[in-house]
């Protein structure tokens, strides 16, 4: 059974940082699988944030809105996958989400950070950041 499990989320002023992770259990696949984060406002559409292949050459892929300000790293021995955000502004308030995928990062997920290739969700962390 796959299990993510998100935590990090808090309350920060606008211009600070935080780091969220993920901590994944059940993928078969040791060196081989997709962890992206999402973010979900309440009314609307959830929203890709970044993507990592976990495999060696550890590829990532961040969306427009945090470019520049987020880094996806990861801890293999620890199963963990991290977000950091830096330069946080309002609009990043959010519930983040942890999701897997075994294999490759789906194309459609690159492409237009469609979620539907992504098999296990986790259930989110609150980010909330005030002006």
């Amino acid at each position: 059974q796959v299990q993510l499990m998100e935590s990090g989320g808090s309350s920060v002023q606008s211009g600070g940082s935080l780091r969220l992770s993920c901590v994944y259990s059940g993928l078969t696949r040791y060196d081989d699988n997709c962890l992206a984060w999402f973010r979900q406002i309440p009314g609307k559409e959830r929203e890709g944030v970044a993507a990592m292949y976990t495999g060696p050459t550890e590829d990532t892929w961040y969306n427009d809105p945090v470019r520049g300000r987020a880094r996806m790293t990861q801890d293999k021995p620890r199963n963990t996958v991290y977000l950091q955000i830096n330069n946080l502004k309002p609009e990043d308030s959010a519930t983040y989400v942890c999701a897997a995928d075994p294999g490759q990062c789906p194309t459609n997920l690159l492409l237009r950070w469609d979620d539907r290739g992504m098999d296990f969700w986790g259930e989110g962390t609150l980010v909330t950041v005030s002006s």
